[in-house]
């Protein structure tokens, strides 16, 4: 006669007040995914080294919202700050065009020589010219002047930036670099210098050095309204941020009488 099994219990009974779960007390409990019963939990060092704090200003930069660099400092020391070069297409198309008719003109004389016949006669002319004139006469001498002109030039071209109508502007970053033309800086600081009262029109000119205001005031104190576009204006350049400031001139004087 056998004895039946008994029935497997509806729950089973709760763990005594010692036997907490780990889970309880803020731990993990044993056999949780990512660790091993018989090594350091997934991703941790097992050299006993500490581990890696992600700290609230490292979570603010990742995400954005941190404290961002100062907008002034690029990613090196910014560069002093130097007027735009000119690539001069027109002087470089017209040398090397000029250079290149003359040296295949020469060179297909020669080979015409070379192959037996008679060399061209602006050649012949030009040998005989430079063996018997002397040095004073008076197309060796213009000659030689336009030389030494044209090479002065190319000279000065090669040395200068050229682009005299760009101004350079300050750079707030190391690799921005920004321009602005003059005639657009005299039209905004015209436009704030008709913004004082008694100023019936301006005329602005912007050098690479210099700014000179011309304005004409049909009323008010001619000292009152000099004063006050000499500040509209100086406020101007200021915000035009160029890297080289200008001097500013100001006169002030009444429009002419209509007759």
């Amino acid at each position: 006669m056998t004895t039946p099994p008994e029935p497997p219990p509806d729950h089973e009974p709760a763990p005594a007040s010692g036997d907490e779960p780990t889970r309880a007390r803020g731990g993990a409990p044993d056999g949780a995914a990512g660790s091993s019963p018989s090594g350091p939990p997934r991703g941790a060092p097992s050299d006993g080294a500490p581990v890696p704090v992600l700290t609230d200003a490292d979570a603010d930069a990742d995400a954005g919202t941190g404290p961002t660099p100062d907008p002034g400092t690029g990613p090196g020391p910014a560069s002093r700050v130097r007027r735009f070069w000119s690539v001069r297409r027109i002087p470089a198309a017209v040398l090397a065009a000029l250079v290149l008719g003359g040296a295949g003109l020469l060179l297909y004389d020669v080979a015409a020589v070379r192959a037996g016949r008679t060399a061209m006669a602006w050649r012949r002319e030009l040998a005989d010219g430079l063996a018997t004139r002397p040095l004073d006469d008076t197309w060796v001498v213009v000659g030689a002047a336009v030389a030494v002109v044209l090479g002065l030039w190319l000279l000065i071209l090669a040395a200068t930036p050229g682009l005299r109508a760009i101004l350079p502007m300050r750079r707030e970053h190391a690799y921005v670099r920004a321009g602005l033309d003059r005639e657009a800086a005299a039209l905004a600081l015209r436009d704030r210098a008709m913004e004082v009262s008694g100023v019936q029109s301006v005329r602005v000119r912007v050098g690479r050095s210099k700014v000179a205001v011309k304005a004409a005031s049909h009323f008010r104190a001619l000292d009152e309204v000099r004063a006050d576009v000499e500040a509209a204006v100086a406020a101007g350049v200021d915000e035009l941020a160029l890297a080289h400031p200008p001097a500013l001139t100001v006169r002030v004087a009444r429009p002419p009488r209509k007759a």
